[in-house]
This record gives structure tokens, sequence and C-alpha cells, in this order.
């Protein structure tokens, strides 16, 4: 793999490591838990809880998917127990949306895995580099 990145550009370096820690944490997860949650849904997990409590159509619109695959993904994680949907009073057409306590568990769980990981990397390239890369993936790249 060294030599395949030897080649890529900035973009390209950057998706394929995410890619990479994606499916790591995705393997960690799976080796630590019997319900199966996919790359799309933590994502859609992260975003509730952030908020703690929101509306669907708040979370499809601060996620890079579809429409329809996040109305699909979130059915799934309301069937594995994860979040609760739940009519607003003063208006039909929209939905509540909440992470119930397994949800928040598996987050948090999750969080602590992504850590080891973390920590893993921190291990092989120095702790300072990893906050270094942090500091330069957060600053204002000007685009």
């Amino acid at each position: 793999m060294k030599s395949d990145l030897d080649n890529m550009g900035l973009i390209d370096l950057i998706s394929e490591r995410h890619l990479q820690l994606r499916k790591l944490s995705e393997n960690l997860w799976n080796e630590n838990s019997d319900i199966y949650v996919a790359d799309s849904e933590w994502f859609i997990l992260a975003r509730i809880y952030q908020k703690e409590q929101t509306t669907i159509s708040w979370v499809t619109k601060h996620v890079e998917i579809s429409r329809q695959a996040t109305h699909k993904f979130i059915k799934r994680l309301e069937q594995k127990g994860l979040v609760q949907i739940t009519k607003l009073k003063n208006n039909k057409k929209e939905k509540s949306i909440r992470l119930t306590d397994l949800g928040k568990e598996f987050y948090e769980k999750n969080k602590f895995l992504e850590a080891q990981l973390e920590r893993k990397i921190a291990e092989n390239i120095g702790s300072e580099e990893v906050n270094r890369l942090k500091g330069i993936l957060k600053s204002d790249w000007g685009l």
C-alpha cells in the first residue's frame, strides 16, 4: 500500500486514509458488538448525538447522503432500537428524532473504540504528529 500512497495527491491521500480508518473502525465495532451499524448510520447517529433531539429534516440537510437513503438509514436505526421517532405536536409533516439510551450507549462505545484506534496511530507516528494533523485538519483552508 505504501507505494500506492506515494503516487497520490492530497485529496486522494485524505480519501484513502479516511476509507482505511472507517473500515478499521467498522471492524472494531463488529468485533465488539452483535448489532451491525453501517458507516452511514454512524454518521447519522453522530449528527443526532450532537443535537440531543432534532428533526429528521435537519438530519437530512446535514449529512452528505441522499434524502431517500437518509430516511432508509433512519428507519434501520429505529428498528435496531437506536433512535426514537415521534410526531411533532404543531407540525403534521415533520418528525422529531432522538437517540434512545441504547443509541447513546452505542455511540459512546464507538467513540471509545475510535479513541483506541487513535492511540494506536499515535503509537506508530507519534502523539505530536497526531496533534499536528488534527490541527491542520481543523484549520481554515480558505476553501
